[in-house]
């Protein structure tokens, strides 16, 4: 599973031990002679001085010993200077109130209201001439402790060819994703401020229920759409999009919920730990949520 609640700085002994791959120096054997291998810890040490650092990194299972040192893999950056704090619908600051929130009809709103997310990028490479370096926007709420990736028809992921690599088009992709953070604030104001019914909440639950079962023989039931539906935290409760979409979100990838198997068995969902799968899922994840935007 993708872990965006790290903070903390990484070194390259953690992140060594981690993934491996990262810390290739030379690419796979079978690549073609274009192809211009650059170490993905060199791109670690030129987003330090972005003012991007390395948090939490993967790679996925080498399926093959000569694939080994060069598979998929995934670091997770962050910048502490980069902060994005969202008030609910109807709170607004008010220096008069002793919390420092009040509420649309006047009374004192608590001083935990807000929202405050971090804003992080993912960054995906191979050494096996398969895939460009690919930037995704991620973001982090610190009210959950629980990540999500972003995927917006208007926010695509980013991606930079081995061949021609150099630190200013890493420096311009990076200027081009924070850019769209503006884009991101949007979606999530947008969500905030969409109030679900009983049966679209339900169908949102379902729709991402799908989401995850989809391409398997396997199903869900009633009650796995109630078990998803079931907020882990108060601050998700009620039929709000933004907090139906993140209670939702959260039970699916942790494994919340029973499905049944082609023989109709009750098994317990598993917590999602390859990050691709991780990674692919959330944003389909939010796709699905965006469509419920009023």
């Amino acid at each position: 599973m993708i872990d965006l609640s790290k903070s903390t700085k990484l070194s390259k002994e953690e992140l060594r031990e981690i993934a491996p791959s990262i810390f290739s120096t030379t690419p796979s054997p079978e690549v073609s002679s274009k192809y211009s291998h650059i170490p993905t810890d060199k791109l670690i040490d030129d987003m330090e001085l972005l003012g991007w650092i390395a948090i939490d990194a993967k790679e996925v299972k080498a399926r093959q010993s000569s694939t080994k040192g060069f598979q998929k893999h995934l670091v997770v950056f962050r910048n502490p200077e980069i902060v994005i704090n969202q008030l609910p619908e109807g709170i607004t600051r008010d220096d008069k109130s002793p919390t420092g929130y009040r509420k649309a009809d006047g009374t004192f709103a608590k001083a935990s209201s807000i929202d405050t997310v971090f804003p992080q990028i993912l960054l995906t490479n191979s050494h096996d001439g398969k895939n460009a370096f690919t930037f995704t926007a991620g973001l982090f709420r610190m009210i959950c402790e629980n990540g999500l990736v972003v995927a917006d028809t208007k926010f695509e992921d980013f991606k930079v060819k081995h061949m021609g690599y150099d630190f200013e088009t890493l420096q311009d992709t990076i200027k081009e994703i924070i850019s769209n953070l503006d884009l991101t604030v949007e979606s999530m104001n947008k969500m905030k401020a969409t109030e679900l019914s009983e049966d679209q909440t339900l169908e949102l639950a379902k729709l991402m229920l799908e989401t995850r079962i989809k391409d398997t023989n396997n199903t869900f039931t009633d009650q796995s759409i109630k078990d998803v539906l079931i907020p882990q935290r108060k601050e998700d409760k009620g039929f709000g999009l933004w907090e139906v979409f993140n209670r939702v979100q959260e039970n699916i990838i942790e494994g919340n919920f029973e499905y049944l198997t082609v023989k109709g068995k009750p098994r317990q969902a598993r917590i999602i730990k390859n990050f691709k799968q991780d990674q692919d899922l959330n944003k389909k994840m939010f796709s699905k949520a965006l469509e419920f935007v009023a």
